[in-house]
């Protein structure tokens, strides 16, 4: 009787596959090790700012007021930026004069702004921010705003901006008033801050340019993290047509 003599042969099939699931393993490593070692969202952040500011900026907390042009546009930036802790207020619906100036697109018009900036944020950075959509109000403004670390003004209308002003100084409140009209935009801390009138233009309707819009919200970030980093409030003024960012007096540190 022949007794089978056992091959050292692999099966070629069998041979294939071990070489096949070897790979994948190599793959699979190499694409983790990758990921360990690449570089995160704040990388860029970090060397300029340093890490331990960075991380600084998580633990802080804002209440952003108004998701408009200004507002939705500081949110995405602060987010960047190592902001993780965000409470954005407005009760405004996206329109579609809106879409130029604002951070939404076409196929979100008639959504709330804070549920879509929401989402959009969450998308980018993995943050979710605090959305209340809902009118800040001399009733509501110590709920909405209170136990914030600083408040950012963004609003659009006299009543609203007295609104927080009272609020925040009641509250002693670090705030940031962050405007625009036509070609001029100012960046003012609140103990130089004057609540100024409403124009004869509709607020829709007033002329507004982009690029205004984004220098004012690089200017407006700047100053508000050279207070949470270095305890300095600095205000400037800001014209579209010469690119021109001047301090304004009353810059103090504290």
């Amino acid at each position: 009787m022949r007794i089978p003599v056992q091959s050292d042969r692999m099966n070629p099939r069998l041979h294939l596959r071990v070489l096949w699931l070897s790979r994948c393993s190599l793959i699979g490593l190499g694409i983790a090790l990758e990921e360990k070692n690449m570089p995160g969202m704040f990388h860029h952040e970090e060397h300029f700012r340093g890490r331990e500011a960075v991380q600084k900026l998580g633990e802080v907390s804002i209440a952003l007021c108004g998701a408009g042009a200004l507002g939705s546009h500081l949110a995405d930036n602060l987010l960047r930026q190592g902001i993780r802790r965000l409470r954005v207020i407005d009760f405004d619906r996206i329109e579609e004069h809106n879409v130029g100036t604002q951070l939404y697109g076409v196929s979100e018009v008639g959504s709330k702004k804070v549920d879509v900036l929401r989402n959009r944020l969450f998308k980018a950075t993995r943050v979710e921010i605090d959305a209340i959509a809902k009118q800040l109000t001399e009733g509501n403004a110590k709920k909405f705003l209170g136990g914030a670390d600083l408040v950012l003004d963004t609003f659009d209308n006299s009543q609203s901006r007295q609104v927080v002003q009272a609020s925040c100084r009641a509250s002693g409140q670090s705030c940031l008033h962050v405007g625009l009209a036509g070609d001029y935009a100012e960046v003012i801390w609140d103990e130089t801050y004057e609540v100024p009138e409403d124009g004869d233009v509709d607020a829709c309707n007033y002329p507004l340019a982009r690029n205004l819009v984004l220098l004012a919200v690089g200017v407006a970030t700047e100053s508000l993290l050279g207070h949470l980093l270095g305890g300095e409030k600095r205000s400037y003024s800001m014209t579209l047509r010469d690119f021109a960012v001047r301090p304004m007096e009353g810059a103090r540190s504290e």
